[in-house]
């Protein structure tokens, strides 16, 4: 992992190869046009596994250093608002790889006591019995322990609500000066923490790639059914705060004089009250069918440019069965492109 972070951002030796096959100097100042589709640019790892947060202006003084000139409003205050929140930091803390490691051991010994105390009764108490319960109850608790640990391997290939959602809107902002972002994590040598990483990536021809495929091969029909049947369940619940417009407009035509002079407990009130009338409201992150092929194009791929991210720099793509238009179609330097990625996943 650390091996990978400093090919990402060259600071394994003072003459360094870039990815693009080009001898710079690490920390000299290039130009973003000089890299290519999927090439990670810069990466930054959590100060510590047990309070996982990143720090973003080292992030975007990396990316200054590779020619990425970057406003802050662009990039650390979206980033901070998706990724630097408590619950955020403690949800990325319990789902890390190292985390789950960790929990595998204590989860193998818990089902041996449960699948133990549960047999032990019907078995009686006999020296041999006791042999073959225990090797039963080892050989139980190792598959289920397996089992579960596999869920959780193949559950990470999807969508994460929680992280790789909320970078959708970091995502569309960063896009317009050709990156895309994606939190991924490994574990080496029992050591792991996540990283945040930074792709290059020129949106266009992958924009005007998937709208010729939603315009040529499908009908409008069928594209509704697909999205429907396998983005249904992507749903995100946000509280929204249900204000009353009459007392707004009371309020606010008051005339000074009139005020009452317990303004500011008055004010707590209301505040009470609003907080009182806070109700969740579900998004669906199913694109609208009946608006232009391109808007739709454009909207799966900032659903998906996070979790693509994600699995480029882990090495976890999926290989297509054959290229739907040939190799011309690959718009980035890995096996699979975005566009490619979110046809397969949804459109076939």
């Amino acid at each position: 992992m650390e091996e990978r972070e400093r090919q990402c951002n060259g600071e394994d030796r003072g003459d360094v190869e870039s990815p693009t096959g080009r001898s710079v100097t690490a920390g000299e100042p290039g130009t973003a046009s000089t890299w290519r589709n999927g090439e990670c640019v810069a990466s930054v790892s959590t100060s510590t596994w047990f309070t996982p947060s990143f720090n973003f202006t080292h992030c975007r003084t990396l990316l200054e250093t590779k020619g990425y000139q970057i406003p802050e409003e662009d990039f650390e205050a979206p980033l901070r608002l998706a990724l630097d929140h408590p619950s955020i930091r403690r949800y990325l803390l319990f789902n890390s790889n190292i985390f789950n490691v960790i929990m595998s051991p204590l989860l193998y010994l818990v089902l041996w006591c449960t699948v133990y105390s549960t047999i032990h009764m019907y078995l009686h108490s006999s020296a041999t019995d006791f042999w073959v319960l225990c090797l039963c109850v080892s050989l139980v608790s190792v598959l289920l322990t397996a089992a579960i640990n596999l869920i959780f391997h193949y559950s990470n290939k999807e969508i994460n609500m929680n992280t790789d959602v909320r970078l959708v809107g970091v995502n569309e902002h960063m896009v317009r000066h050709k990156l895309l972002l994606g939190v991924a994590d490994w574990v080496q040598k029992c050591r792991g923490n996540l990283q945040l990483f930074c792709v290059h990536w020129d949106l266009s021809p992958c924009l005007t790639s998937l709208t010729e495929v939603l315009q040529d091969s499908f009908v409008r029909d069928q594209v509704q059914n697909k999205l429907k049947k396998r983005m249904s369940h992507l749903v995100l619940v946000t509280e929204v705060t249900t204000l009353d417009p009459e007392a707004g407009e009371q309020e606010e035509e008051l005339p000074e004089e009139e005020r009452p002079l317990l303004e500011g407990r008055e004010r707590s009130a209301s505040t009470s009250q609003r907080d009182d009338s806070k109700l969740t409201k579900n998004f669906s992150l199913m694109p609208d069918t009946t608006l232009s092929h391109q808007a739709i194009a454009q909207q799966l791929l900032m659903t998906y440019s996070a979790l693509y991210v994600r699995l480029l720099v882990s090495n976890k793509l999926p290989v297509p069965p054959q290229r739907p238009s040939g190799a011309e179609k690959n718009h980035s330097t890995s096996s699979l492109c975005l566009c490619e990625y979110v046809e397969l996943k949804l459109l076939r």
